[in-house]
């Protein structure tokens, strides 16, 4: 659910940027309620994606993309209002094949080393003379504080957590948003870099807690799995056992909280089961 909000339905359609700038479709398009995707290759061939957002969501991490300047994300190419250029991930790896293979350690630190590149740029980032506009973290919990309290005691608790973490933070950083087996791809050479960032501000821990409830819950559920991946996590990260664990909580409650928002019971119940796992590791 997060912050969707509709951009302004005036902005040229997918033809009038594939005219603009010069791109040929090289695939079928894909509309979801958050924007219009279309794999299209350039005037000398190279392959790329036309994105076209829907929603502001979207606008905000195509800003982000755009001044990461492909530091652990894909470059953007062109750039115009909701249309945004990117270069495309043709890299034959894929990080759910990597985990349903026996590799799910080796997937864990490659989410996390995306991370931390992002993490490493944000000085860069918010000290550009125009940085972009970034949502700061209690902004991005704030349907967890308004809704947890009549969820249900997991859902009270992580909204005490997160509120504690929260009034009390580190350094903040830039932050991905929605990093998960899905939102890093292989890009050839260039290596695993993020797509579909939320461009977020704040604790860096919070960047790898959505990576340990995927790439999917029943995944993150089996016996011993989140205990080995949150292991995999802190020694990639170097963060502190105890904080990410409450920050893992913290996002479960949050996550679950959307999901009951958008009616889905048993994606909400599995969210505070992952969470609720959470709360035994330190």
């Amino acid at each position: 659910m997060s912050d969707l909000g509709p951009v302004d339905p005036g902005h040229a359609g997918e033809a009038a940027w594939l005219r603009r700038w010069r791109v040929r479709p090289d695939g079928d398009p894909v509309t979801t309620a958050s924007s219009t995707l279309t794999p299209v290759r350039t005037e000398d061939g190279t392959p790329a994606v036309l994105k076209v957002a829907h929603v502001d969501e979207e606008v905000r991490g195509a800003d982000l993309l755009a001044a990461l300047d492909g530091h652990g994300v894909a470059r953007v190419l062109e750039r115009n209002g909701a249309a945004v250029l990117l270069e495309r991930a043709t890299g034959p790896r894929d990080l759910v094949t990597m985990v349903e293979s026996g590799h799910d350690d080796e997937a864990t630190r490659i989410i996390c080393d995306a991370a931390g590149r992002i993490h490493a740029a944000s000085a860069d980032v918010l000290d550009a003379d125009e940085p972009p506009e970034l949502l700061d973290l209690p902004t991005w919990f704030r349907h967890l504080f308004s809704h947890g309290g009549e969820l249900g005691a997991f859902h009270r608790r992580g909204a005490d957590i997160a509120g504690r973490l929260l009034a009390d933070p580190r350094d903040p950083v830039v932050l991905h948003g929605d990093l998960h087996h899905g939102n890093v791809l292989d890009f050839g050479e260039r290596g695993w870099l993020a797509i579909d960032p939320k461009g977020l501000l704040g604790d860096a821990e919070f960047d790898v807690c959505n990576l340990l409830c995927n790439p999917s819950h029943e995944r993150a559920l089996a016996p011993g799995r989140l205990e080995r991946q949150f292991g995999v996590v802190v020694a990639s990260t170097g963060f502190q056992p105890g904080r990410l664990a409450d920050w893992l909580v913290a996002w479960c409650a949050l996550s679950s909280t959307w999901f009951a928002i958008d009616d889905d019971p048993r994606l909400a119940a599995s969210a505070s089961a992952i969470g609720e796992v959470a709360l035994t590791l330190r």
